[in-house]
């Protein structure tokens, strides 16, 4: 009796915790889309998308796996590691000439309940002041496009 009234108690409280962490909102399959118009473009670098310090790391394995094909011994260890730091100073210096800038704007846009937006994203040439435009999504993932 007492067993069942505890199984009871513990469903009970399982589903009263599930139901507070139930929230609605966006669904990921939802878009969050605002009408507005745009007030100003403003061109601004963008930086890379590349994670800093691949290239070392990529390049430093790799020189370890090479250098561990040569010699055998203390010479296989001495190989191993020179060719861990070579590979990561090329790793490094590849991934440098690669990681350039990219062209961007800032777009300052007044949605139609009158507040200002603005959303940093890669050039759009298909976008200029005084266009009607629809904001989709929201925070990092924003982006302006044409009406």
């Amino acid at each position: 009796m007492i067993q069942r009234i505890i199984s009871w108690l513990s469903a009970l409280a399982l589903a009263a915790t599930l139901g507070a962490c139930a929230t609605p909102g966006t669904q990921p399959d939802e878009i969050d889309l605002r009408a507005g118009v745009i007030e100003q473009i403003t061109l601004v670098q963008l930086q890379s998308n590349q994670h800093a310090g691949v290239g070392a790391v990529v390049g430093g394995l790799a020189g370890l796996g090479i250098g561990s094909l040569i010699g055998a011994g203390t010479g296989r260890d001495v190989a191993m590691v020179l060719g861990a730091v070579g590979g990561a100073f090329a790793g490094n210096a590849v991934q440098k000439k690669y990681d350039q800038p990219l062209a961007g704007q800032q777009i300052v846009v007044r949605v139609n309940n009158g507040v200002l937006v603005s959303i940093t994203q890669p050039t759009n040439p298909n976008l200029f002041n005084g266009q009607r435009v629809y904001i989709q999504g929201s925070g990092d993932g924003a982006r302006v496009v044409p009406r």
